[in-house]
């Protein structure tokens, strides 16, 4: 008789992490990749809204308007910047990205009345021509920092710290460092560029303030100040960063994506969207700047219920960095080229994953022509097609946050208010301090 085999596998060391000790012992080398955190985090799929019955009236979807108007930077700029919709694109640099993605982001932000973001490495002419409203960003590393494009912006986005990577500096792989993109880095070609994990001028709140004023003379105070902080210590970074003098603050979770950084970042360090955005809030209204000091919300947005949620816990508006690259293509099966879709799935084989798996920003390989600078690869992505397909998306987004709105009796989408919402999960009750569904419960606020 044949003896069955049973084969248990242990918890703690699972496949996943046989597999990295393995590696890790092989190489003597930590993982680089892209993309975002793909451990199970709280979100905002533990939320849901209560929409109108009885005791709410709900708003006719087809008779009754719902304004989305979002304004940012009215502490002190001279010229606060009025979008269409309460959903920007967040900073996605040159180098990780193609010039034709960057032109066709600023197409789509432009053609949906909303901004689009630089990203380290500079401003380049596809991008400032083709968008309406440009957010220029000022990081660590000044990589194509420019004064002169600094002026051109409508806004300046200082950034201390990224979602995916808080306390770590970004990367580009030496692939990526093009004649191009290392012409307006000052680096040499090929070569990898690690970009510092703090500003060179400036060590602590007091230096961060005069920053602030720097940029502000700069500009004649016109442009609105953001700053972008990765959720770390969120409800004191939020508090320094309005004493700094900002106009508008960006949370980025650690569910938010990046281009290139060590896994042991991306999956260990930072706190979630939902618990971040909770703290954010919590201290704008300890100093009681909400309203004027707006807050956006990054880090694992992807739908129109996401947006709604944000905005029902106390954002005035959402990045999405993500859901945008996936909307121009990643991570899909083929790459449209005259009209026609070509088979991709050879490529990601190349790179050892397959399409809906690929995290391999880093390669500069990307089969779709998103993440690249390859002078082929990158003409895989079609500067209209994909400024259409990014149009849609947001369309999409848009026309969701409204439906929600709408069903919660709001004839305005920054109405929506965490009276609305309910918590399914402990977890999620705990960190949004939202009710736990079927009572009025907060964990560790009130008792059950």
């Amino acid at each position: 008789m044949t003896k069955k085999l049973v084969l248990e596998e242990s918890a703690g060391f699972d496949q996943k992490v046989i597999e990295y000790v393995h590696r890790a012992s092989a190489t003597g080398l930590y993982e680089i990749r892209g993309m975002g955190a793909k451990r199970h985090l709280p979100s905002f799929d533990d939320l849901v809204f209560l929409a109108g019955s009885a005791s709410r009236y709900p708003l006719e979807g087809y008779r009754e308007k719902c304004t989305t108007t979002t304004v940012l930077g009215t502490r002190f700029a001279k010229k606060p910047i009025e979008l269409a919709i309460p959903i920007t694109i967040a900073g996605m640099s040159f180098g990780a990205l193609s010039g034709r993605v960057k032109e066709a982001l600023g197409r789509a932000a432009t053609e949906m009345g909303t901004s689009t973001t630089t990203g380290d490495g500079g401003m380049t002419p596809e991008e400032r021509q083709s968008s309406k409203t440009l957010v220029y960003q000022c990081l660590p590393s000044r990589y194509g920092f420019n004064p002169d494009d600094l002026r051109k912006a409508d806004a300046i986005e200082l950034v201390i710290g990224q979602g995916a990577k808080p306390g770590g500096g970004g990367m580009l792989l030496g692939q990526k460092v093009t004649k191009r993109v290392a012409g307006m880095r000052t680096l040499p070609i090929g070569v990898d560029q690690r970009s510092a994990c703090r500003h060179p001028d400036w060590t602590g709140p007091d230096d961060l303030a005069i920053k602030v004023a720097e940029l502000r003379e700069i500009t004649d105070w016109e442009k609105p100040i953001y700053i972008k902080v990765g959720a770390t210590r969120t409800f004191n970074d939020v508090k320094l960063a309005v004493h700094a003098g900002a106009d508008v603050i960006v949370v980025d979770g650690m569910q938010g994506g990046t281009a290139a950084t060590q896994t042991v970042f991306i999956e260990h360090i930072g706190i979630p969207t939902l618990a971040a955005l909770r703290q954010a809030v919590d201290a704008l209204e300890d100093m009681n700047m909400r309203g004027k000091v707006q807050l956006i919300v990054s880090g694992g947005i992807r739908t129109g219920a996401d947006v709604a949620k944000a905005l029902a816990m106390g954002a005035d508006a959402v990045a999405i960095g993500q859901g945008i690259l996936l909307s121009l293509g990643c991570n899909s099966s083929s790459y449209l080229h005259e009209g026609a879709h070509i088979d991709a799935t050879a490529d990601y084989n190349a790179l050892g994953t397959a399409p809906g798996y690929c995290h391999h920003c880093q390669t500069g390989k990307c089969p779709v022509g998103v993440t690249t600078q390859d002078e082929e690869l990158e003409l895989r992505l079609e500067p209209l097609t994909g400024a259409k397909r990014v149009k849609n998306y947001l369309k999409t987004l848009n026309m969701e946050l409204t439906t929600v709105a709408r069903a919660c009796g709001k004839s305005n989408v920054h109405h929506l208010e965490r009276e609305d919402l309910v918590a399914l999960t402990l977890e999620a009750a705990a960190m949004a301090r939202i009710p736990l569904a079927g009572t009025d419960w907060i964990p560790g606020v009130s008792r059950f």
